[in-house]
């Protein structure tokens, strides 16, 4: 091959590769009900499919690792596996014991907030894979079917998706509902909605009703942001990280480049680590704290 035509093939990679906007946007971008279209980061008419696909697998994954850990139980020296259950199971019992006193109660909340840990974990963990993995295995499977692997999205990290983390925040406010009729009963949790924070004057009734809506809002939106702000952030960077290997793979701009792009990617994965074990603690921490709220009365 000519000088030339080495010229001309490289002006073509360059010219058919995307830029660095079109290539975080596009990994922004689900594979939804909408093709392929942009939809915003909360469209309640647009169905994610790759979020429902990896939430519901890795749940099912979930609960298959408890069930194994359940079935191989013994009572003699445990294995590595059973071991790290066995503390994963005392800790949420430590913090359901501590921040739920019925006896009851706990017999349901804390396996769920277990579940909740293991889960939202490995969803968090998505993150740790090389950002063009699946979404390339998925643009192969594509353009198999007579798709365009140029328009074929993925993304993997259910947690790093409003509509999901919302979505679990809601699952956890109906809790609070359920065990605020069970405790109080029905009749006694609507006097309390219209009588705290501020006392039973009948005056006082709409506003105690309107801080009560206030309450349970901000504790929902806030619950289910917080742990898709960092993810979705978490998610960014490793995009931006990948964009130094990419420039250095099509720009051959210098081997310095893609060193940094290996060690910045390395040290953010390891870092990274805390942030998606730290972010599954405090999401099921709070669920608990939410539930425990619901047994006490104002």
């Amino acid at each position: 091959m000519t000088t030339e035509a080495l010229m001309e093939h490289a002006e073509g990679a360059a010219k058919h590769a995307p830029t660095a906007g079109e290539y975080i946007v596009h990994h922004l971008t689900h594979f939804n009900s909408s093709g392929s279209k942009q939809a915003s980061i909360v469209d309640w008419h647009v169905f994610n499919f790759d979020t429902f696909f990896y939430s519901l697998t890795l749940g099912l994954i979930t609960v298959l690792i408890l069930a194994l850990a359940a079935r191989r139980a013994t009572s003699g020296v445990p294995g590595r596996f059973q071991a790290a259950v066995e503390f994963l199971v005392e800790m949420v019992a430590d913090q359901a014991r501590g921040i739920i006193h019925s006896e009851q109660s706990r017999r349901f909340v804390a396996p769920l907030a277990l579940t909740v840990f293991v889960w939202i974990f490995l969803m968090n963990a998505m993150d740790l894979l090389p950002v063009d993995l699946l979404p390339n295995i998925w643009a192969l499977l594509f353009s198999a079917n007579g798709g365009n692997a140029d328009h074929a999205y993925m993304r993997v990290v259910p947690t790093a998706d409003l509509n999901a983390t919302l979505g679990m925040s809601g699952g956890v406010l109906l809790l609070c509902f359920y065990y605020n009729i069970k405790i109080k009963g029905l009749g006694g949790w609507v006097h309390e909605l219209f009588t705290a924070p501020f006392g039973s004057h009948p005056l006082l009734a709409p506003v105690n009703f309107l801080m009560q809506l206030i309450e349970f809002a901000a504790k929902t939106i806030s619950h289910g942001m917080r742990l898709f702000g960092n993810m979705y952030a978490g998610e960014l960077l490793f995009m931006l990280i990948a964009l130094m290997g990419g420039a250095w793979a099509v720009n051959g701009t210098g081997v310095s480049l893609w060193i940094g792009h290996i060690v910045a990617g390395s040290l953010w994965a390891i870092f990274h680590i805390l942030i998606i074990t730290l972010q599954a603690f405090i999401f099921m921490m709070l669920t608990l704290v939410y539930i425990g709220q619901a047994h006490e009365s104002h």
